[in-house]
């Protein structure tokens, strides 16, 4: 019997895990990943699946949506939720990671997986044979253009922002305090408090401070990665109902939350870094220097990485793809990741495990696995592969799952949700034997 083999491009979160999924059945992968011979404008390290943004995969509580998928994630063996778990740092409710860490973990998993065989090399052209195209947002120009060509239609545009990062031992802790919003889990956030007018201050700033606009593509940010000064201009009300809401942050030296703040989450277990939540920006280098000095507590913070602004790109998939991930008019090529439309770091490797488990059940002459829109890995694979008037990339939020079958109370509603994924997943996971050996 010929030897299957699996060409996996890209070792992103999504590649990465498709790589993961594959050699675990036994399938040869041979996983390509350009850098570090070429670069792309926002890595900074030759390992796998970095981080680039934040350094948080979000939400814990399956009572929220990528709380699920986590959840769902860890019941079908993901690599990626496992390296998160092991790596995880302080961050209230949230599941965040140290990312050096975590890249790590998972480099060295495939690094070390006999079934996996690591090509260093740029993929201008997409290998014959069966292929996972897990390139991500920052596809370089070469294979973009046979992207291009094998769909037939253009990409969508997109354009991404990062957050600064601090010293740690540059903040002011005298006017800082360390709480969670609500006190959810342990305190991990160092919470920066306004009063109204040092608010208006840094907002005026703010929305005057000279940004780095690129010019080979019109600015279309998604609204999860807007840039904070692209939110400020849309009036104060939208930052303060947003990364800066005070509500559930109470000073413990007032007793109450203060007008608004600016959090700061750790970047690693040593908590010697730490990025502001939130705020995604392509202000110029020194307007974001300028910029700490109208936030309470970082003054005289120095800044060791700054935010910057990059292309992310995404394919139409509805009409192109299936829930499987699959090509419908090549049915040898899957897509995973970012680009296929799904936004966010769990979203993406999600992409990946469903893309690599179904490739290897296809391979075995096995039947698909639709997991359906009443999990959260389903419904995700159903909005990027489900034809609608407009198409979005999109987080995981229960918005696109199937309504509940019962009538439920709003208040109940989020864990009916959750008590149907879960329950429809182990379902899934008894009929189709997918039981983690």
């Amino acid at each position: 019997m010929k030897e299957l083999v699996v060409n996996v491009i890209g070792a992103g979160l999504a590649g990465s895990e498709a790589a993961y999924q594959l050699a675990k059945r036994g399938i040869k992968v041979k996983l390509y990943e350009m850098r570090p011979k070429k670069m792309t404008a926002a890595h900074k390290t030759e390992g796998f699946a970095e981080l680039i943004c934040s350094n948080s995969l979000r939400a814990n509580d399956t009572k929220n949506a990528v709380g699920l998928l986590k959840e769902e994630m860890r019941m079908l063996d993901s690599l990626i939720i496992r390296a998160a778990d092991h790596t995880k740092v302080e961050a209230g409710g949230a599941l965040a990671v140290d990312r050096e860490l975590f890249s790590k973990y998972i480099t060295e998993e495939l690094k070390n997986n006999s079934n996996v065989e690591i090509i260093q090399e740029e993929v201008t052209k997409i290998p014959d044979g069966y292929t996972i195209v897990a390139s991500g947002p920052l596809t370089s120009d070469a294979l973009s253009k046979e992207i291009v060509s094998l769909m037939g239609d253009d990409h969508l545009y997109f354009f991404d922002a990062v957050a600064p990062i601090v010293d740690a031992n540059t903040i002011d802790y005298d006017k800082v305090f360390l709480a969670s919003r609500y006190n959810k889990g342990e305190a991990a956030y160092l919470n920066c408090p306004f009063n109204k007018e040092e608010f208006e201050k840094f907002y005026n700033f703010l929305i005057n401070a000279e940004c780095v606009v690129p010019h080979d593509f019109d600015l279309i940010v998604f609204e999860g990665c807007m840039p904070i000064e692209e939110m400020a201009k849309r009036g104060p009300q939208t930052m303060l109902f947003g990364p800066m809401k005070p509500v559930g942050l109470d000073d413990p030296r007032t007793g109450r939350y203060p007008y608004a703040v600016v959090q700061l989450r750790k970047e690693n277990n040593e908590g010697t870094m730490y990025n502001l939540v939130g705020f995604q920006t392509h202000l110029k280098f020194g307007a974001q220097d300028e910029l700490l000095k109208y936030i309470p507590g970082l003054e005289k913070a120095k800044i060791l990485r700054y935010g910057v602004m990059h292309r992310n790109t995404y394919l139409h998939s509805p009409g192109m793809l299936n829930c499987y991930y699959q090509m419908i008019n090549k049915p040898n090529i899957f897509f995973a990741g970012q680009m296929t439309g799904v936004e966010g770091y769990v979203e993406s490797a999600s992409s990946g495990l469903v893309a690599g488990l179904n490739m290897a059940r296809m391979l075995e002459g096995l039947e698909m696995i639709d997991f359906t829109k009443k999990t959260s890995s389903g419904a995700l694979a159903h909005h990027v592969s489900e034809e609608k008037s407009e198409f979005v990339p999109m987080n995981a939020n229960f918005g696109i799952f199937d309504s509940l079958e019962e009538r439920t109370y709003k208040k109940a509603r989020k864990e009916a949700y959750a008590s149907r994924g879960l329950e429809t997943m182990a379902s899934i996971i008894k009929e189709y034997n997918l039981e983690v050996k």
